[in-house]
């Protein structure tokens, strides 16, 4: 075997099971799933000694990553990204619609970060992955860790509600000015607030609402199951929509506009914000954020 990539555990770490700790650590194992196979085949060696997946690292550890000499170089996927915030602990990119955040596929935004974003110098650097998610279709602001305390703090701060998220949607049929949508979503309580900015007459449609949203919840799709739950579905959705009223053209119109939070590290105040996508701007050319 060969040594492949090293990795230091900072002095002191709250103790955690070592498959958890070293996802993103090693640039050619990223995934839980691929650490996982790792360290059953022998390839993780802690302090000298192979790994097990019960293994708990406290601290100070050196964690090892060894290859077959057969294995096969990783592979890279050059897609350039636009990066709207960076700094050693974190960053922010825009997602373009049409791309999926991370999964089995080779053509995802985790796997093109690395090489739009500058490595961290930090004792904990892993390689930068995304700590939420944007389905498919939807564009606009993903937030990034590059540090294993980083992606803890952020992980957390979800959890507990501590990142607003605002979306802007254009959607089909008259509505209310403002309101709450609130639903079951896989057996789970969810809830999302709306406010129309702007609507316009369609011959097609009825009326096109320029609207913003905000989730309280984070449930799967749970923005575009609440509006065609309140028979106001997104313009563009090919999964949640009125028979007859499917645009194919120009694809969904749902972009993730800002971010607001404390930054996990530094705790700064942090809010970031990305223009309308063109295709909004082009229904709503007076509307401006």
């Amino acid at each position: 075997m060969k040594l492949k990539e090293q990795h230091k555990v900072k002095n002191s770490i709250e103790p955690i099971r070592l498959q958890e700790y070293a996802i993103g650590i090693f640039s050619t194992v990223p995934t839980k799933s691929g650490i996982k196979k790792a360290i059953k085949k022998g390839l993780v060696f802690v302090n000298g000694n192979v790994a097990t997946t019960a293994l708990v690292i406290t601290g100070n550890e050196l964690i090892e990553l060894f290859q077959n000499e057969t294995t096969d170089p990783k592979k890279q996927f050059i897609f350039p990204l636009q990066v709207v915030f960076e700094d050693d602990f974190m960053a922010v990119i825009y997602k373009p619609s049409g791309i999926v955040v991370s999964g089995n596929s080779f053509a995802t935004i985790n796997n093109a970060l690395e090489q739009n974003l500058k490595a961290s110098t930090q004792q904990d650097a892993v390689i930068p992955r995304a700590v939420h998610r944007l389905d498919y279709p939807t564009s606009g602001l993903l937030l990034i860790s590059k540090t294993n305390a980083t992606t803890y703090h952020l992980t957390k701060f979800f959890e507990e509600k501590k990142i607003q998220k605002t979306y802007h949607a254009v959607t089909i049929g008259k509505m209310k000015n403002e309101g709450g949508i609130e639903m079951l979503i896989d057996e789970k309580e969810s809830y999302s607030a709306y406010n129309v900015l702007k609507s316009i007459p369609s011959e097609k449609y009825g009326f096109l609402n320029l609207v913003e949203l905000n989730p309280k919840t984070g449930r799967r799709h749970q923005l575009r199951k609440h509006l065609h739950g309140i028979g106001n579905p997104i313009l563009g959705d090919k999964d949640y929509f009125i028979e007859d009223l499917i645009s194919y053209g120009n694809g969904l119109y749902l972009h993730a506009t800002s971010l607001e939070f404390t930054h996990p590290i530094t705790t700064k105040k942090m809010f970031i914000s990305s223009e309308l996508p063109k295709k909004f701007k082009r229904l709503f050319p007076d509307v401006s954020l």
